[in-house]
């Protein structure tokens, strides 16, 4: 009897390509396997049944990636599972879709679906994991149990003590700074308190209080100062904790005040000091800070008044004085256009005087 050729190879023998591991011919991937065997040795993703979530039970922070911070539930999941899912790397659009169901107050679970292509085959996984959380201070708190702060802010003003209101003005520029920058765990508050003729607050980042310092000058004008006192000595370094004091100048923008003999408003504030506006002509001039402690605040902007005008001329207007509701006359400003229907007023040595408009009387200098 003729012996019969062995089957398994036909393909060989005729040199067409066939899978490494069951010798079948056809389709190939790129690493010479049919899409069964493929398959079989091929894992599109792969997930642990359970992720931990560490979590401060003081401040609800979390830590993520090494970082401690506030997210929100749905960002917090997406976030776990982009660190914790593990994906071949030859996989091509992929697409993860993910849906969260709370156990309990400790416990998420969650099901994530993944597609994805490899070698041009598409591929599904769906994983189930729970998402434990654990109690772990975190290190702002930790710093702020042990009363640890880096700087004192100091805020004071030029002449005069600092009004409740001012104060309260002032303190909220801190919470609008911090609103506008970037979180950072050394941004927080140890302590803060008034004391006499200003308010002190004592924080945990150098470089906030420095950030808070040029927004003040730049908010109110005035200016800081720095101190730096040795508390410690690490790694052949000193250890410097900053006092920053800082002086609110003793008046506001369209105040009236008296430099020089002659009347002028506070236009703007700069580096060095402030731009005075003249209320009688136009006329610019800057003054530095030391010169601004010479004069005298003669009527605050908050003490001045918008008034409805009932008669006017080419000179001089007429309007309601709010003390006793008796008509007074007033001299127009030097920039009055002819048409307006207020004036700006103010209380001089017990004499009403029209203020000229400041956005008017920019570009004179």
């Amino acid at each position: 009897m003729r012996p019969q050729p062995y089957r398994g190879c036909v393909a060989m023998a005729l040199g067409e390509a066939f899978c490494i591991v069951c010798g079948k011919g056809g389709e190939l991937t790129s690493g010479r396997l049919c899409e069964p065997c493929f398959r079989e040795r091929t894992t599109l993703s792969s997930l642990t049944e359970t992720m931990q979530l560490f979590r401060c039970p003081k401040c609800m922070m979390v830590l993520q990636v090494g970082r401690w911070g506030r997210l929100e539930p749905e960002e917090l999941h997406h976030g776990m599972v982009q660190t914790n899912l593990e994906v071949d790397k030859r996989a091509e659009a992929l697409g993860v879709a993910m849906h969260s169901e709370p156990v309990d107050e400790r416990n998420t679970k969650l099901t994530i679906q993944v597609s994805g292509y490899i070698d041009g085959l598409e591929f599904s996984d769906e994983h189930d994991t729970i998402i434990r959380v654990s109690d772990a201070v975190c290190p702002t708190c930790t710093r702020k149990a042990g009363n640890y702060y880096e700087a004192t802010v100091q805020l004071r003003s030029s002449g005069r003590r600092l009004s409740e209101d001012e104060l309260a003005v002032v303190r909220a520029t801190l919470d609008e700074l911090l609103e506008s920058m970037e979180p950072d765990p050394m941004f927080f508050i140890t302590s803060e308190s008034a004391v006499t003729g200003g308010w002190d607050i004592v924080m945990g980042s150098k470089s906030l209080s420095r950030s808070w310092g040029r927004f003040l000058i730049k908010r109110f004008g005035g200016s800081t100062k720095e101190t730096n006192t040795v508390v410690g000595y690490k790694d052949g370094q000193d250890i410097t904790r900053l006092t920053l004091l800082y002086r609110k100048p003793a008046f506001d923008i369209g105040d009236v005040i008296r430099l020089r003999n002659a009347d002028w408003l506070v236009a703007k504030w700069q580096k060095d000091g402030a731009i005075l506006a003249s209320i009688t002509r136009r006329e610019r001039t800057g003054v530095t800070w030391r010169d601004l402690e010479k004069s005298n605040v003669l009527s605050r902007t908050v003490d001045q008044l918008d008034v409805e005008l009932i008669n006017r001329d080419s000179s001089a207007a007429e309007f309601l004085d709010p003390r006793d509701w008796k008509v007074r006359a007033v001299g127009l400003p030097f920039d009055d256009d002819g048409t307006s229907e207020t004036l700006r007023v103010a209380l001089l040595a017990d004499e009403w005087v029209a203020l000229p408009n400041l956005s008017r009387t920019d570009g004179g200098d």
